[in-house]
């Protein structure tokens, strides 16, 4: 097994599970996602709070990104 592949199992296993607590996205539980970065999952509004302040830094960062990847991708004619 590949080094990238094992890297993408591994975050496609994050995915299923709530970055806080760890319990696993199955039928009665539902994760959403972080909505400012996309990268993490939560089961809880509890669990989101709980895991804020590990969390802050990374979400600035992955949310400027997203904002530059959408400015980089309009038309150059909208850039005043």
């Amino acid at each position: 097994m590949s080094t990238n592949n094992a890297v993408d199992i591994e975050a496609e296993a994050a995915d299923m599970c709530c970055a806080s607590c760890g319990i696993a996205e199955v039928d009665e539980i539902k994760l959403t996602k972080c909505d400012s970065c996309d990268l993490v999952r939560y089961c809880s509004d509890k669990c989101q709070l709980d895991h804020r302040m590990q969390h802050k830094v990374m979400c600035k960062e992955r949310a400027a990104e997203l904002r530059d990847e959408i400015l980089f991708r309009q038309p150059e004619s909208t850039h005043y």
